[in-house]
């Protein structure tokens, strides 16, 4: 089912990726192609550069960060960020001149390791070469790319995979350096995008070093920065932990520098997936199988533990826990809360709704993986970029239940209430809520996610634990 358009609007063109043209989007999910400055924003000491018409970053900025769990400005983010403004004058004229004169000027005031020119929509339209521009200044040694990522190319998703292209193209070597073994890169989530991508990626890095690997992050916190991705050619093997996300940049580093992926398409949420995932990863990297069995014995342990504190409460309250499950996420977050709701948890799923408008092509590859998720789910799934669409579509499927949890964003809160549903917020936009260290990635994240779930049964106001025994 295609996402349909608000009544009255406009069909909108076929854009560069090749996909189905969608209608004007109601209850956006997602932000253009110049989003993607949030990507660079993620990379320790990386600086976006934007060549685009005013407004333009800080609009970016405003959803991609300040709408998914009010994120901050991180080091050069907010209104840090250099934008060249571009006004009619620079669409008449051409505008390569001042953003030269603006990425000079960003050199010589801002301590970055690493500047990434973002050509918006202004620019895509006149023609500006935004590479070229980066080229001049990489040629006199500065880290500088430029990426052609005009608003009307795709999704901010599609302008993260840019990003990661247009690294590994103008900044690293032609050559491998020095082939490290047991030195892996690891690309997953859409930092910002993902609302919990800082707690998910230094989990992820966490968790495969204790298998003895040595972890290229290459955002947020556990990251290197500069150091990681100009090393990237000399690990021994790239591990993409997404159903799409990331999977161009490892087949680039495999074409260039014949290094191996492993492709994990379910994000791996509570011990039976993570389990599952580290021994996946084990076996392609040629881990000691004995390291492996401890560390999943371990986390195991600790995870059935907790889990098994909670047998009660659930026997307690069978009758106020939810038992539908509705899903409003991309493809990353849904099908790996899929698989934990489903197969760990016991929901009857009746919506997994994937906002991301991925290709034809990887939609396809996206149902193939669903079917494999348990009974249910593959039914359940369908792709609906358009929050109108999603909302008529969970409105129908939820009826008067009473019962249902719903995994989505704020567009959801007025849904949740009316239909007297429990809401947690798995997806942009979340402008209702603080995210710091919450993530639902591994053990950890299972536990968490259902320590949401259960203790959300309170937070609707109508319940008290006392109230029962009475």
């Amino acid at each position: 089912m295609e996402a349909q358009p608000v009544p009255g609007a406009v069909s909108a063109i076929k854009n560069a990726t090749g996909k189905m043209p969608l209608g004007i989007l109601s209850e956006p999910r997602f932000s253009c192609a110049l989003g993607a400055q949030q990507t660079v924003l993620a990379i320790p000491k990386g600086i976006p550069i934007i060549h685009a018409g005013p407004g333009c970053s800080s609009k970016a900025f405003s959803f991609v960060a300040g709408g998914a769990g009010f994120q901050g400005d991180g080091y050069a983010g907010g209104s840090n960020v250099p934008s060249s403004n571009m006004t009619e004058h620079d669409v008449v004229f051409g505008g390569e001149g001042k953003l030269h004169s603006l990425v000079e000027a960003a050199l010589e005031v801002m301590k970055g390791d690493l500047f990434v020119i973002l050509a918006g929509c202004t620019s895509g339209i006149i023609g500006d070469d935004v590479r070229k521009v980066a080229r001049s200044f990489a040629e006199a040694g500065h880290p500088v790319v430029g990426i052609e990522s005009s608003g009307f190319r795709g999704n901010n998703y599609f302008g993260h995979e840019l990003v990661l292209e247009g690294i590994i193209d103008q900044l690293l070597p032609d050559t491998v350096l020095q082939l490290k073994p047991f030195v892996v890169n690891v690309f997953a989530s859409v930092p910002y995008q993902d609302a919990f991508w800082r707690s998910d990626l230094e989990g992820l890095k966490r968790l495969l070093e204790q298998l003895g690997l040595t972890v290229n992050i290459l955002f947020g916190a556990g990251s290197c920065g500069i150091a990681e991705w100009r090393g990237l050619p000399d690990a021994q093997a790239n591990i993409v932990v997404s159903p799409w996300v990331g999977l161009s940049a490892a087949r680039k580093l495999r074409e260039r520098f014949g290094t191996p992926f492993l492709h994990c398409p379910v994000f791996p949420v509570g011990a039976r997936a993570t389990s599952e995932f580290l021994r996946t990863v084990a076996d392609f990297v040629g881990v000691d199988t004995s390291v492996l069995d401890a560390v999943i014995a371990h986390e195991e342990k600790r995870y059935y533990d907790y889990f098994i504190s909670l047998a009660n409460f659930i026997v307690d309250m069978h009758n106020n826990i939810p038992h539908e499950a509705h899903i409003v996420a991309d493809s990353h977050y849904g099908l790996g809360l899929a698989d934990f709701l489903v197969n760990d948890l016991g929901f009857d799923l009746k919506s997994l709704l994937l906002v991301d408008d991925p290709s034809l092509a990887v939609r396809k590859s996206v149902e193939q993986v669903a079917s494999g998720l348990g009974q249910g789910v593959a039914d359940a799934l369908e792709f609906l970029a358009d929050g109108y669409a999603a909302q008529e579509c969970l409105k129908a499927r939820i009826g008067e239940a009473g019962s249902a949890a719903i995994f989505g964003s704020t567009w959801e809160t007025d849904l949740a209430k009316g239909t007297n549903s429990l809401l947690i917020h798995v997806s942009l936009p979340i402008n209702d809520d603080v995210i710091v260290t919450r993530g639902y990635f591994g053990y950890d994240g299972g536990l968490r996610l259902m320590e949401d779930i259960y203790a959300g049964i309170f937070r609707k106001g109508r319940i008290s634990y006392m109230t029962l025994l009475q």
